[in-house]
């Protein structure tokens, strides 16, 4: 099997790490807000609301979304998507959701501006970071320059679960949100939405070696690879 040029390795290291980072970001972020003092017994009903607890969310989503804005993509469709997931990733950051335990009018999160406001541009931010990521799962990361393999047919196929599996859950999101669902489903379904975005980028990344093109065959790596 030929060795990977150091290029290739790059760019699955950037791909490895930006779904390695999805992956970790529920775990981390409840941890790090579970040891803390808890000034409300819903402090763990959403990943979001945990940025008032610790650093985590901060710590884990800030990298993540620098490394989607630098990510080099296929095409300038690619780079747009990845560009602008990192964009509104930072978003959700710097405009964090609204929480009981804090006065309704507080000035919160970089911008210091009124907690209702920041929840409203936070949810769009996240809305819209998920969609763009299902997108590029669904249609960037299938694309094919040529005759696709068996392996590359099971690639699609997880990229295109994860894709569509995001999609529905922020429906089932939306759902919860509207009928007043218990606040623990929201964390439940922050979690799958992180796995699954989490997923997609370990297999664009090569991080499972079964599922690469190289698994059974040598083969010369291109870059960047599709």
């Amino acid at each position: 099997m030929p060795k990977k040029s150091k290029e290739v390795k790059m760019y699955l290291r950037i791909r490895n790490l930006c779904g390695l980072l999805g992956m970790i970001l529920p775990w981390i972020a409840l941890f790090s807000a579970g040891i803390a003092e808890h000034p409300s017994p819903e402090w763990w009903w959403s990943i979001s609301a945990t940025y008032y607890q610790s650093p985590a969310l901060v710590g884990v989503l800030v990298p993540a979304a620098i490394v989607l804005i630098s990510y080099i993509g296929y095409d300038d469709k690619d780079n747009i998507i990845t560009t602008l997931s990192g964009i509104f990733g930072l978003g959700i950051v710097l405009f964090p959701c609204k929480v009981s335990w804090i006065p309704a009018g507080t000035p919160v999160g970089f911008f210091q501006v009124p907690m209702e406001i920041s929840h409203i541009i936070h949810s769009c931010c996240a809305a819209i970071f998920f969609t763009l990521i299902a997108i590029n799962s669904i249609f960037q990361f299938t694309q094919s320059g040529g005759a696709m393999t068996t392996q590359k047919i099971r690639r699609n196929r997880i990229y295109r679960t994860c894709g569509w599996g995001m999609i529905i859950l922020m429906g089932i999101f939306a759902i919860v949100k509207l009928i007043g669902a218990p606040g623990y489903l929201v964390m439940i379904i922050e979690i799958l939405l992180l796995s699954l975005f989490g997923i997609a980028w370990l297999v664009k990344g090569e991080a499972f070696p079964f599922l690469n093109d190289d698994w059974h065959r040598g083969g010369r790596h291109s870059l960047p690879t599709k």
